[in-house]
Order: C-alpha cells, then sequence, then structure tokens
C-alpha cells in the first residue's frame, strides 16, 4: 500500500510498509528502527534545524548521541514544521498513502494539529495509528509528561532496586524499551489483522502500563505475600542463591541456583557438603531466601578461596548456571557474538559504525541494516516523489516549511 521502498537484493518481511513517524527520544524510535529491520520504509519527520532532541544527548560515536545511532538506522530523514500549511499539506499526503503513523509527542500535541488517531481514522481509514505516551490518552494523568526514570518511579521499579541502602534507577531507558516494544509489536498486529480482516486497529501504548507488565512478579508478590520485595543488589528478592561473589583473584561471579535439584548438586559438588541441602533452614527456596544472609556467607567463603577459573569450572562441572561479571567493554569483545558473526558496519553521516544484529533471526532473510540519517538528508527526495520540483522545494524552505 505504501510508498515503494527503494529496490534491495533482500526480500525484507515488511518491504512495502510505509511508516511515517513523528518520533523523539526513545520510544517510539525503538519501535520503528525494529520494523525499519525488518524492511519497512520508516520516514521520520523531524523539526527543520533542530530534529529529533535525542540527536544531542551526547557526542560519543564520532561525534554523534549514542542513543540516536542506536535507535535510527535504515530511516529517511525528512525535515518538516507541521505547524506550517506547506508543511501541514506534505505530511496529509504522506498519511494517504502511508501504512502507519506513529508519534510520542508531548500530551495532547496531536489532537492540537488534527493528528489524533479519532481525527485521522475518518481522513484515512486504512491507516494504522499508534499513539505512545506516559499515561494514556485517558484518565486523569493523560496530560502528564512522562520520561524513563519517571516511569521507573511510578511503577515501583526504584523502590526495588539496588542496595538496602540505597534505591537505584535501572542503568537502561527501560521504560521506554517496554513501551517501544509493545509498540513495535502491536503494529505488527495491526498490521496482520488489517491484511486478513480490513480493519485498520489503532494502537495505544502507556509507558506505566508497559512497564507494569513487567514488574507484574513483585506486584504479585507484594500484593499476595503482603511485604514488597527487599532491595538486595545484584541477589534476587525472591530466590537464592543468586547474586554476585568474588572470588581470590579479585574477579567477581555471577551464579544461580533456580530448583532443589540444582540446589542439591550445588551444594555436593560447589560447597562439597550435601548435607548442607537438607538443613532446614536452608531446605526449600522459601527458607534459603529467610536465611539468605547466612547462606550467602557460606557460598561466600567458599567461592571466596578460588580464582575465577577454578570457581567456574567447579560450577560448570555441578551444572550450575554462572557467568563473568563482565562490564560493558567485555560485552563488547564477547566471545560469543563474535563466533556467531553478530556485528555489522553501519553508515553514518560521520563514519560506520558497529551495530548488532537484530536479537530474532528469521530463516530465508537477513536484516535491513541501512545507514543512520543526516537530520534532513531524504527530506529533496521524498518531496520529488511527492511531485514537487526544486523551485517548490526551495519555496517550501523560504516559507520555513521544510
Amino acid at each position: 500500500m505504501g510508498l515503494c521502498a527503494p529496490l534491495t537484493p533482500t526480500c525484507y518481511p515488511l518491504a512495502g510498509i510505509t511508516i511515517v513517524s513523528m518520533e523523539q527520544a526513545v520510544a517510539a524510535p525503538f519501535a520503528t528502527r525494529q520494523l525499519a529491520d525488518l524492511g519497512a520504509r520508516v520516514i521520520k519527520v523531524e523539526r527543520p534545524g533542530f530534529g529529533d532532541f535525542a540527536r544531542a544527548y551526547d557526542e560519543t560515536v564520532h561525534g554523534q548521541s549514542s542513543y540516536f545511532v542506536w535507535l535510527n538506522r535504515s530511516k529517511e530523514s525528512l525535515t518538516l514544521d507541521v505547524k506550517v500549511d506547506a508543511g501541514r499539506e506534505i505530511l496529509e499526503e504522506l498519511l494517504a498513502h502511508a501504512d502507519v503513523f506513529i508519534q510520542n509527542l508531548a500530551p495532547g500535541s496531536t489532537a492540537r494539529l488534527g493528528l489524533d488517531a479519532g481525527s485521522l481514522e475518518v481522513r484515512y481509514p486504512n491507516l494504522i495509528v499508534c499513539d505512545v505516551s506516559g499515561y494514556g490518552n485517558s484518565g486523569p494523568w493523560s496530560d502528564r509528561k512522562a520520561y524513563d526514570m519517571l516511569m521507573q518511579g511510578e511503577t515501583g521499579l526504584i523502590s526495588f532496586t539496588g542496595t538496602p541502602d540505597a534505591p537505584s534507577r535501572v542503568g537502561i531507558s527501560i521504560a521506554d524499551i517496554a513501551a517501544g516494544m509493545y509498540a513495535y509489536t502491536g503494529i505488527l498486529t495491526s498490521l496482520y489483522r488489517r491484511a486478513t480482516t480490513g480493519i485498520a486497529s489503532r494502537v495505544e501504548i502507556a509507558m506505566l502500563e508497559a512497564l507494569g507488565e513487567w514488574v507484574a512478579a513483585p506486584a504479585y508478590y507484594t500484593k499476595y505475600g503482603g511485604a514488597e520485595p527487599r532491595r538486595v543488589g545484584s541477589a534476587h528478592a525472591t530466590i537464592a542463591p543468586y547474586g554476585t561473589f568474588a572470588t581470590a583473584d579479585g574477579a567477581s561471579i555471577v551464579l544461580a541456583v533456580q530448583n532443589e535439584r540444582e540446589w542439591n548438586r550445588f551444594c555436593e559438588v560447589v560447597l562439597g557438603d550435601a548435607s548442607t541441602a537438607v538443613v532446614q533452614r536452608f531446605g526449600t527456596n522459601a527458607a534459603r531466601v529467610a536465611h539468605r544472609d547466612e547462606l550467602e556467607t557460606m557460598i561466600a567463603d567458599r567461592i571466596g578461596r578460588l580464582d575465577s577459573t577454578a570457581a567456574n569450572k567447579l560450577l560448570d562441572d555441578a551444572n550450575i548456571a554462572n557467568a563473568r561479571l563482565n562490564t560493558v567493554k567485555d560485552f563488547l569483545e564477547h566471545p560469543s557474538l563474535t563466533a556467531r558473526e553478530r556485528w555489522r558496519q553501519v553508515a553514518s553521516p560521520a563514519g560506520e559504525v558497529d551495530a548488532l544484529l537484530p536479537p530474532a533471526g528469521l530463516s530465508g532473510t537477513s536484516a535491513r541494516m541501512g545507514p543512520i540519517p543526516a537530520l534532513g538528508e531524504h527530506t529533496e527526495g521524498i518531496l520529488s516523489e511527492l511531485g514537487r520540483d526544486r523551485a517548490a522545494v526551495e519555496l517550501l524552505r523560504a516559507k520555513g516549511a521544510i
């Protein structure tokens, strides 16, 4: 249905789908980046002169923002001031040919512009509209701004993350990522429904509700257990043993025991005392959690007498899940990623950058790993597709529309 994307040698699953986005920061750009990976044409509408404000978050990737580089490959950047009549006219032409419109602008912005889902459904009944907001399009908090840390606070995530003395936000934009994932899957579902029924369902994502789904286990624990999960650092509030332990050579390892069979093996092989498994205060997971301090002291003493290589081997021999406590640099050099050839180079206005392939690999196709766009890089090309000649483009520029 959409404007045709340039021909490529690869048959992408979403080839022929056109998405128009008025997006910024993380949540909506994460959704559209994943759709672009699958071959959808994503036309990213940005403010002339400024663009997506995530472009200016930092300057670490050859002078470019690490967030923007992560979230915007394979997209086309169109600068457009939709508050100018000529700019709005261009947007309407794009929407008339698009399959999806997604936005995560400030609350009320699209409604004031007549770009809310209700208005667009009247004008373009085949258009799938996806709104991403903090608290949803209705309810008493619908007009409140929302950023990732605020959502971590509102869902209670910060309250059970960190150490007993210091609550902490999760170190990635987890609320934005959750919202972006549900926008991505919601759009895919709506595209499928439209293909099978002809109905273009709107998609609405609230960051509070997206992250709320991800904190469901602690919510159930609190609601039915009568107490909130404790802040236990890298340990687990409801599973033990589970956490980080220092080795004799100054490294740290992470281990997790998930069931009683593993606990028995852990006692026999790692602790060297099978009888520990049936001691009453350690005999069930609930009991081990209740006596966590004593349990962890015992494990720390055992692991602390081994170097990291010996500790990992012992845990492997016991078939206990374990890992290194890596730095981000260690992750970038992870042998599994190298052996599985997960890294690709992606072009950008400042030179090539490394990027990981999308996690979901589909047989018979490959991900599109296209360039990261400069601000307004595709404006003239898109306008040409819409029938504007060079003189018309210059007139639009003079009016401040592009």
